[in-house]
């Protein structure tokens, strides 16, 4: 089969990094599936892998790839309730950029109903990451929630579900574009990060939920901005691994400071928020209570542009690689439900 790797002697800066080239099929283990993959999302930490500062977890395939949507091509032997030609969506510790992929069975669930393959690809990563976090730090009813990079995969879902969960949401985003994107996701409150958002927040009393992709950059803001009881949880590093912590801060408040990853998560952790998607968030995909999040197709063997693309911070929403002879169309989009931005 091919896969994107990243070239050894290129600048793993340079998305050119990446290449199209042949690789060893996958074998399933006892309790995996083997995927023909349709589609892959791209994510953020996509980006980190490829520059060598996210390595996968031991035993995890190097190649890219956090979730993808296709068909089983093959069952291992202890696996149950799946079979071969039956169409799923994975969130895997890595492989996604490739014709094939083996995942572990848990870690797969069927598409939402009425969503094609490629579109469910980039729903399950945006989804798994916003739900096992909320639900760790409890969001509920009346909270105040701020999110930043509204307009991106996880800052979609993340508008859509706190309004189901009742909370306030404020967030930020950078273009006019995205901006009205927000508003029309229901956000309460949106500001550019551009300006003093900061400002804003603190103009609004104060936030019961801070989810941060941004990491050192604005942690000693983050504390400052957090109500009494608060609670802080950064999923990512986009503005550096190491921040100034002001303890007193966060004891004036009762508050805290959550760090949490989904890749490195066992199998079990896996297994069971699959389960919940499947269960409580789906549905709602199905009927239109929440929205679907926009996304930009580029080819598979071409990720070198999709990363390009993250890069540039143009892309509203989410960006997909779909997969040559793409198996896409096993279920179909009803074209009232096509979110694809892709002109």
């Amino acid at each position: 089969m091919h896969a994107i790797v990243v070239d050894p002697s290129a600048d793993p800066k340079s998305p050119e990094a990446l290449v199209w080239r042949e690789v060893p099929d996958p074998d399933p283990g006892a309790d995996e599936v083997v995927i023909t993959v349709a589609a892959a999302g791209v994510n953020r930490a996509d980006l980190m892998q490829r520059q060598g500062h996210y390595p996968p977890p031991p035993g995890a395939s190097e190649i890219i790839g956090l979730e993808c949507s296709g068909v089983i091509a093959a069952v291992g032997d202890e696996v149950t309730g799946w079979s071969v030609g039956d169409a799923c969506v994975a969130l895997m510790a890595g492989g996604g950029y490739a014709e094939q992929v083996a995942v572990p069975a848990g870690q797969m669930i069927r598409p939402p109903e009425g969503v094609d393959l490629v579109a469910a690809a980039g729903l399950v990563e945006v989804a798994a990451t916003v739900i096992s976090n909320l639900d760790e730090v409890g969001l509920g009813r009346g909270d105040t929630f701020l999110v930043h990079g509204g307009a991106g995969g996880i800052g979609s879902f993340a508008i859509g579900w706190a309004k189901q969960l009742g909370a306030t949401v404020i967030t930020t985003a950078g273009s006019d574009e995205k901006l009205a994107h927000c508003r029309s996701l229901g956000a309460d409150h949106v500001l550019s990060y551009r300006d003093d958002w900061a400002a804003a927040v603190d103009d609004l009393g104060g936030v019961d939920v801070i989810l941060d992709p941004i990491g050192a950059k604005y942690l000693a803001t983050h504390v400052r901005l957090l109500a009494r009881g608060g609670r802080l949880v950064v999923i990512g590093m986009q503005g550096g691994r190491r921040g100034e912590l002001d303890l007193a801060a966060l004891l004036s408040r009762n508050a805290s400071v959550h760090a949490t990853g989904l890749r490195g998560r066992p199998v079990e952790e896996k297994t069971a928020i699959c389960r919940r998607l499947a269960a409580d968030v789906w549905p709602l995909f199905t009927d239109g209570t929440l929205p679907m999040t926009p996304y930009e197709t580029v080819p598979l063997p071409e990720a070198a542009r999709a990363h390009a693309l993250l890069e540039s911070g143009d892309v509203l929403g989410k960006l997909v690689l779909t997969a040559p002879e793409s198996t896409s169309q096993l279920t179909e989009t009803p074209p009232e439900r096509a979110c694809n931005t892709r002109r």
